[in-house]
């Protein structure tokens, strides 16, 4: 049966619940505060990444934000302030990080990774969107260190133990998969299993096409009151007008919290900033990298050489911390010595908002106190590898089908 359906959001996580929807023959509202141009979604590094099973929330993670807490160009930075909630997810997040909760993650990552790569493929080849950059290249772990070696390789083996596909390079194999761009790095581990694309790329043609299906996108508007009544959404009233709904998708990202709080409902999430530079000439380089001890991301996207990183817990702003930009381009730089990021690059550098759960974990899934509240959000560094899947996901909770995979371990009303 057709619904009437509303979607907070129009990040990658809300545009793809947004097209799985249209798809199942509901009418769909995109409502988001932004004119989607920017955030998370246009600033990440592009990655579909089975590779990434370790949660974010994995031992040792607190001590080290602590540790930098008073250096705000590291790669983990805590802006210290005085902000209860964030107290709370801090503790929520040392909690989360015990190997037998990391360990239990693990698989339940890599599947929704691969049911998105999966979905991935299955939109490019639908030729919805027309044509996209969707590469399988894999990604490459660069490292200095033998510090850094041994903890890939011990990420590796696990990944390798799952069925990944998995290899390790040495200088010489780096050379010859690289021979454009000199690379002062000992070796690699080389994740053959993830692909990459360009966000910039996707988007706008995500967005065109839900427009020409007869998806409805408001832009521009903030929520300002959802109405509710007999544990049902009915309304969400926003700064330019109000709308009925059957259903209400929650996938606004870093604000999801704020609003889950106008529902008088605790979601526990953090904004984690993260910083891109583009550089729009040839850097010779070919494949998608990170830069393990300078803890950054390197994609070869359409039209330019991305470099992306870092984590900055400091509230939902777009502040651009210059420290951090100059952290990104020395860390590139120590990696690919030839190569000189520009101040003109550097000064063109934007950020994004990821949402963080305290499990590194994603919300997705029925709220336990409204029945048409589905919640899709929280998704951390992984929100572009996992659009398509949460939207797929998303599609399926709501129409009450069996789930493409077992959700239970995303669900919204879990405790920590």
């Amino acid at each position: 049966m057709s619904k009437n359906i509303v979607i907070i959001g129009g990040g990658i996580i809300g545009l793809s619940s947004a097209y799985y929807l249209q798809k199942e023959g509901h009418q769909v509202t995109v409502i988001d505060k932004s004119d989607i141009t920017s955030g998370a979604s246009f600033v990440n590094a592009g990655y579909i990444t089975p590779s990434h099973i370790v949660p974010l929330a994995s031992p040792g993670m607190i001590a080290k934000g602590i540790k930098m807490m008073f250096n705000s160009a590291s790669p983990f930075y805590m802006k210290p302030r005085w902000d209860t909630e964030f107290f709370k997810w801090a503790w929520h997040f040392h909690k989360s990080s015990t190997h037998a909760k990391v360990d239990k993650a693990i698989p339940v990552i890599m599947d929704i990774n691969l049911l998105s790569r999966e979905l991935f493929s299955e939109i490019k080849a639908s030729n919805d969107l027309g044509s996209f950059q969707l590469e399988r290249k894999g990604l490459l772990m660069l490292y200095k260190t033998k510090n850094a070696y041994d903890h890939e390789k011990a990420v590796a083996r696990k990944a390798n133990d799952l069925g990944l596909e998995v290899s390790e390079l040495d200088k010489k194999q780096l050379e010859r998969i690289e021979p454009n761009v000199k690379i002062n790095a000992e070796g690699a581990i080389h994740y053959e299993c993830d692909w990459h694309t360009t966000p910039t790329q996707i988007m706008p043609k995500m967005l065109q096409y839900l427009k020409d299906v007869g998806v409805v996108v408001k832009i521009n508007e903030e929520v300002l009151n959802i109405e509710t009544n007999n544990a049902m959404v009915k309304k969400i009233i926003t700064s330019k007008g109000s709308y009925l709904t059957d259903e209400l998708v929650l996938a606004a990202g870093s604000w999801s919290g704020r609003i889950a709080k106008q529902l008088d409902l605790k979601l526990s999430l953090q904004g984690g900033k993260g910083y891109r530079i583009n550089v729009k000439r040839n850097t010779g380089i070919n494949m998608p990298a990170i830069l393990m001890e300078s803890k950054m991301a390197v994609t070869p996207m359409v039209g330019f050489t991305r470099f992306a990183g870092t984590m900055e817990f400091s509230g939902n702003n777009a502040f651009i911390r210059k420290e951090r930009v100059e952290a990104i381009a020395a860390g590139a730089k120590r990696f690919y010595p030839d190569l000189e990021i520009t101040q003109e690059e550097k000064e063109s550098a934007k950020t994004g908002l990821r949402p963080v759960s305290p499990d590194g974990l994603p919300y997705i899934g029925k709220s336990s106190k409204f029945k048409n509240l589905t919640f899709a959000t929280g998704h951390a560094m992984m929100g572009w590898s996992l659009g398509p899947a949460t939207g797929k996901l998303v599609s399926e909770v709501i129409d009450e089908k069996k789930t493409s995979m077992d959700i239970s371990a995303f669900n919204p009303n879990r405790k920590f």
